[in-house]
């Protein structure tokens, strides 16, 4: 690479999003900020303590935030980042069933999205970025020099969810599984909140039929053919 650059990924559930955005900030030596999982250690916080969410003002959930801490820790085991609450490592409690059925509602709520995205954008000043959310290239950084917008086919997006699931030993049926793909792409792109939707800018990677490989080779041919590398 030249200049480093930030790289906003945004996309749909289970595309595959953050394993390309982790892939691609290995190779480029760059930081990887995982949102998703910022957004399921809150929402983690909340089913914790039962927090009646839908019913708390801007003002409550603020002052919930405050007694919230979120880091990143390195994994030698899976050479990957796991998230932290208060300094616990939460980072397959909040890959769990539970979290993921309210997550998107959750992170639809004004004061969380408001300190999340402060956060994330506070951790792109100095650049060198890759990170992958819902609103990254159009609301955390809509100057970032390179866009992606990720979707597939909803079926092998359930399919994907189910291997991962099956391969952690949680069980799940696929209809249960393409039932919450539904309702989280719903409540992502009807959101009042910084709605997904794909930057006029950012460029559309449907990976329906490719692999991990295939997908990281077509990002690192792009960052070429712009002059990022």
């Amino acid at each position: 690479m030249t200049q480093p650059i930030i790289i906003a990924i945004d996309g749909y559930s289970s595309c595959g999003k953050s394993t390309i955005a982790k892939a691609l900030a290995k190779r480029l030596n760059y930081v990887f900020v995982d949102t998703g999982a910022m957004y399921r250690a809150v929402s983690l916080y909340i089913l914790r303590n039962k927090i009646d969410w839908q019913n708390s003002s801007d003002q409550e959930m603020e002052s919930i935030l405050d007694k919230i801490t979120i880091t990143f820790q390195s994994n030698s085991e899976t050479q990957n980042s796991d998230a932290l609450l208060n300094g616990e490592n939460i980072e397959e409690e909040i890959r769990g069933k539970e979290v993921s059925e309210v997550v998107s509602q959750i992170s639809q709520i004004r004061a969380i999205r408001k300190r999340m995205v402060s956060l994330q954008q506070k951790a792109g000043l100095k650049k060198g970025l890759v990170m992958d959310g819902r609103d990254i290239g159009t609301k955390v950084f809509p100057n970032a020099e390179l866009k992606l917008f990720m979707t597939a086919d909803p079926k092998i997006r359930a399919q994907r969810r189910f291997n991962e699931l099956s391969s952690k030993g949680k069980e799940s049926s696929i209809e249960e599984i393409e039932e919450n793909l539904k309702i989280r792409d719903y409540n992502d792109t009807h959101r009042e909140e910084h709605p997904l939707k794909k930057a006029l800018d950012a460029i559309e990677l449907d990976n329906s039929y490719l692999d991990q490989k295939e997908q990281l080779n077509w990002v690192i041919r792009l960052l070429s053919e712009k002059n990022f590398s």
